[in-house]
């Protein structure tokens, strides 16, 4: 992989740098994406009330109570997010260049095209699966989420070195929860093109973490031994 550097730019003015280092800053670069999910969140209110009513009056069965559950804790996860972006600590290091950017970009948002195939006709067992491994995937995100608090961040950088609850099993469970989700919406739209949009996705996410994992290495010495102790996604496997 690629080495980045991880310093300001020398050549910016001192005006410049100070912005760029600055609470504001930080905020600018976090309204798109604060305003994406705040978007997100007003169109599935309606859905989720009409849902619930649904279930609390007609449908009082296993299948639609756990959808109902996955759907509120991508809400949830949201909610939180964004609570957390706007909040955030300014970063102290930030991994420079496009390519560490564009993983970031394309780890975090490529697997939703998933929800612009068409949808294919599963069997019970099927969407079980897929429901129980959104509401584990986000239920276990949010936990990751909530841990790692205003050190949150969707590009490579450092803001303060995270390394319990969650992060003392996996270095990376905000994205092993995810990427549980997202194959749980696979399995809703299986066809070589959700596969090929799924393995793409992880790929990226795959040099995502890495780069992460350079710019913490870089910016905070313990992180080496912390790397060496505990597994990337995988406890005893990766």
């Amino acid at each position: 992989m690629n080495t980045f550097t991880a310093q300001p730019d020398e050549k910016a003015s001192p005006s410049a740098a100070w912005l760029s280092g600055s609470k504001v800053y930080d905020l600018l670069a976090a309204s798109p994406l604060i305003l994406w999910y705040a978007i997100c969140l007003v169109q599935q209110v309606p859905q989720l009330l009409d849902e619930l009513a649904k279930v609390w009056i007609h449908e009082q069965q296993f299948l639609p109570i756990i959808d109902l559950l996955s759907k509120f804790s991508v809400f949830l996860f949201a909610a939180v997010l964004i609570g957390f972006l706007v909040v955030r600590r300014i970063p102290s290091a930030k991994a420079q260049g496009i390519f560490p950017r564009a993983a970031a970009f394309l780890g975090t948002y490529l697997g939703v095209a998933i929800l612009l195939l068409p949808r294919h006709p599963v069997g019970w067992t099927t969407e079980v699966a897929s429901t129980a491994l959104i509401l584990g995937g986000m239920t276990f995100a949010i936990y990751g989420l909530l841990w790692l608090g205003r050190s949150i961040s969707i590009m490579s950088e450092a803001r303060k070195l995270v390394i319990g609850g969650p992060y003392s099993i996996v270095r990376h469970p905000l994205y092993l929860g995810e990427q549980l989700a997202l194959i749980g919406v696979f399995l809703q739209y299986m066809s070589p093109v959700a596969l090929a949009l799924l393995a793409l996705q992880f790929s990226f996410q795959i040099y995502r973490m890495g780069f992460e994992e350079q710019i913490l290495g870089d910016t905070f010495p313990e992180y080496a031994d912390y790397k060496v102790r505990t597994a990337r996604l995988i406890p005893g496997i990766y």
